[in-house]
């Protein structure tokens, strides 16, 4: 399984971006999704994750209420839309697949190259 994110950039304090993530196989409904971020500096932080189905999300605390994660079985798509954007939320955005239970960030054996958000203040 390949992923590639997309849609990170440079952004104002205040606003939106939608990061995309789409997966070179045909059977991502197969796998839960998740979004992680690092900073310079700083470990790689848990952001989002979505079922399989799309049924179930799941948010970081200090995200939440910004974020929105959705995904499109049919095209092989996740997606992460991020509003009121600050500039601690400056980072680089990976997405990756894992097979259910997901419990950890060990849980995901597939990994994007990662997409970069940048929130200027």
């Amino acid at each position: 399984v390949q992923l590639q994110a997309s849609g990170g950039g440079l952004v104002q304090a205040g606003g939106s971006l939608r990061l995309s993530c789409v997966a070179s196989v045909s059977t991502l409904s197969s796998y839960s999704m998740g979004w992680f971020r690092q900073a310079p500096g700083k470990e790689r932080e848990f952001v989002a994750r979505i079922s399989p189905s799309g049924g179930s999300t799941y948010y970081a605390d200090s995200m939440k209420g910004r974020l929105t994660i959705s995904r499109d079985n049919a095209k092989n798509t996740v997606f992460l839309q991020m509003s009121s954007l600050k500039p601690e939320d400056t980072a680089v955005y990976y997405c990756a697949a894992g097979r259910p239970p997901i419990a950890t960030m060990k849980s995901y054996n597939y990994w994007g190259q990662g997409t970069q958000v940048t929130v200027s203040s």
